[in-house]
């Protein structure tokens, strides 16, 4: 029997019965759609703060941070210095913020290996031909890998992994429901660097950069990395088990006469950006996740060129007296992690123009800059909240209220205990309750980060593990959310293979992955702090 949670009709033939998931889910829709857009949601907290400020500073209002002689005063926003210094400062807010550049960067490159199909190229072929035993296990593992590939990846793995499934005789429903699982848990996971990497380290930057010394703090692209890989392979082992032992085992069996219908729309949804007809049998018309020999010759060719370029930067990097080289010869810091942004440009850039001009997928000179600016329209929406947010973080910098905001909270978390990794966890608590309200990830990292990273700072903590402990919150109730329009999406192809499903169906299903997830991610992060491992070259837990 199916462990979903749908609808009933009473006994006097009234409306559907409601169960206590659908209410409460109902319940955070309702107050969720109360929000407004981020970006009216930023400017009320410039508001806000500019309102504060003032008040503050008319107060006479100072703040001391621990272990510096200077005692900062609060300064008004709303006042003749606070007005001209916003006017001469608006735009070098907006231009200067540290992730504009290196997401628009990340978002070109990785655009051009989406386009010519080279990405979700990769993905079949890892799940093509995987035994039967395995493939819940690969599944996770490669959902666990996609945000490189942003949103894209919700839309293309789960269709795909339902395929997958029916195609090596196993429940569809199982794929489709444990791939979105394992691809909204490890978008904040992984070995691959994308736009969302670049993103976050822009606002942990500014947030740093409260609180005096902050700015010197390591923030560069892969300061989680170590454990945003470490995470995604026990993400992906728990995922597969969850997937293999604990969902599919209570799945009802998909309608028949709705499972053609289903596997041509997750086909239609999975072929996206891939050569036409490549993954068809043209005799049957049957969906299929396999890979043609041309696409398997673009990934070798582009694996190898990507392979001969990394070597050529490692060999530079490692040579004694090299310019790529740190002060004094360190490897780390160094060029190579200050500018691994250009150098991760290249890498992409180069791997889609090799596949796309063996598949033909890219034929000409201007396609490759013609798929980099369509990547980057897609962006305007994030460019537009970033004008709001720079504003709010400037504001947060300048007026010393972020400061003395991290001040009493890090005096705060000292005085209750609080000052260790328990204070971690109760942080991450706190954005998993967040995000299933506001589940934009740069939204909620710039409301919260402001406030958190100086206040962890203050505790001797480096913005690194802050930004890692956002990371676990940020993923774990993003699945559950009826905020999340592609929970919704989800329900549209499952109704294809089960029509009576409900949103409850859905959710219900989902929950089962949030637990044990959550204490994944806590676990991993609970033995990178108690070893004293760093998250990311050069990227220390500790002060």
């Amino acid at each position: 029997m199916s462990p979903s949670v749908t609808t009933a009709k009473t006994p006097a033939g009234g409306p559907p019965e409601r169960s206590a998931l659908d209410k409460v889910m109902s319940g955070i829709e309702r107050a969720g759609n109360k929000l407004p857009h981020p970006v009216l949601l930023f400017l009320g907290l410039f508001l806000i703060i500019g309102t504060v400020s003032t008040v503050f500073a008319a107060t006479g209002t100072t703040v001391t941070v621990p272990g510096e002689d200077e005692t900062l005063a609060v300064k008004g926003l709303f006042t003749g210095e606070g007005v001209r210094w916003l006017l001469e400062n608006f735009i070098p807010n907006f231009t200067g913020f540290p992730s504009l550049g290196t997401v628009l960067l990340m978002m070109a490159a990785v655009g051009v290996a989406e386009k010519t199909g080279l990405l979700e190229t990769a993905v079949r072929a890892s799940i093509a031909r995987a035994p039967r035993r395995l493939l819940p296990y690969l599944v996770a593992f490669v959902a666990c890998q996609a945000h490189l590939m942003s949103d894209v990846a919700i839309l293309v793995i789960p269709p795909l992994a339902a395929l997958a499934f029916k195609n090596a005789g196993r429940n569809p429903i199982a794929g489709l429901i444990g791939g979105f699982a394992c691809t909204c848990a490890g978008y904040a996971a992984g070995f691959s660097i994308g736009a969302l990497d670049a993103l976050y380290t822009g606002i942990t930057h500014q947030a740093a950069a409260v609180v005096p010394g902050g700015e010197s703090a390591p923030t560069h692209i892969l300061i989680n990395y170590f454990y945003t890989a470490a995470a995604s392979c026990v993400l992906a082992l728990i995922g597969g088990f969850l997937i293999s032992r604990v969902l599919e085992p209570r799945l009802p069996q998909p309608d028949p006469a709705a499972e053609s219908e289903a596997e041509a729309e997750a086909e239609a949804v999975g072929e996206s950006g891939a050569e036409a007809g490549a993954t068809a049998d043209a005799a049957t018309a049957r969906p299929s996740v396999t890979v043609t020999a041309r696409q398997r010759t673009g990934l070798l060719r582009s694996g190898l060129a990507v392979l001969l370029y990394a070597a050529v930067v490692v060999t530079c990097w490692l040579l004694p007296g090299s310019p790529l080289r740190g002060e004094g010869g360190a490897l780390v810091p160094s060029p190579v992690l200050d500018g691994i942004v250009p150098l991760l440009f290249v890498a992409f850039v180069l791997a889609g123009v090799v596949y796309g001009r063996t598949v033909g997928t890219l034929t000409r000179a201007e396609d490759a800059p013609r798929m980099m600016a369509e990547s980057i329209t897609g962006m305007s929406g994030y460019i537009v909240l970033i004008l709001v947010i720079s504003q709010v973080i400037g504001v947060f910098d300048w007026s010393n209220v972020g400061t003395l905001l991290a001040v009493n909270g890090a005096n705060l978390l000292e005085s209750a205990g609080l000052t260790g990794f328990t204070g971690l966890v109760l942080f991450v608590l706190l954005v998993c309750v967040l995000n299933l309200f506001v589940t934009s990830g740069s939204a909620l990292w710039s409301l919260v980060a402001p406030v958190f990273v100086p206040a962890f700072l203050l505790l001797g903590m480096e913005p690194a593990v802050t930004q890692a402990a956002f990371r676990i919150g940020d993923s774990a109730t993003q699945m559950i959310t009826p905020l999340n329009p592609y929970v919704f999406l989800m329900l549209t192809i499952l109704r294809r293979y089960e029509p009576s499903a409900q949103l409850g169906t859905v959710l219900s299903r989902l929950s089962v992955f949030v637990i044990p997830f959550l204490i994944a991610w806590l676990a991993v992060l609970g033995l990178f702090y108690g070893l004293g491992l760093p998250l990311g070259p050069g990227a220390d837990i500790h002060r």
